[in-house]
């Protein structure tokens, strides 16, 4: 897959959240047309990216990829904040995980005690059923 741009590199700062997400979808609509996909995109993106924020430690990383046919965005920080004594990965309590499931074509959660890294990927050229 080919980035587009550079990897977005950020602490859990709500203005430069704002800003992440702003980006998420400026990249995605440098590859997908359809403004309802593009929304979705963009909901997914903040979804992800609040996890991060919330629940995530150190600096966050928001990469945006295209292989021209399949979108992906991935977000990954420094790991779980406050895992338990058991050691159990803390996931999403909210509706993040849920609007991603129910948006994205693949998605994934790769996390460990040093890492977390959501990504999620959508056909770039479909086109929604009021268009």
């Amino acid at each position: 897959m080919e980035r587009l741009g550079d990897p977005l590199g950020f602490t859990a700062d709500p203005e430069e959240a704002r800003r992440a997400r702003r980006t998420v979808r400026e990249r995605a609509g440098k590859v997908v047309a359809d403004p309802a996909l593009l929304d979705d995109v963009e909901l997914m993106g903040a979804e992800a990216i609040a996890n991060a924020v919330l629940h995530g430690t150190g600096l966050i990383r928001v990469t945006v990829e295209t292989d021209g046919r399949r979108l992906r965005v991935e977000v990954a920080d420094d790991g779980p904040a406050g895992a338990d004594q058991h050691r159990r990965c803390r996931l999403d309590h909210g509706r993040g995980l849920t609007v991603i499931d129910a948006l994205a074509e693949e998605w994934g959660l790769d996390q460990t005690p040093r890492r977390t890294r959501l990504w999620f990927e959508v056909d770039a050229a479909r086109v929604s059923a009021g268009a």
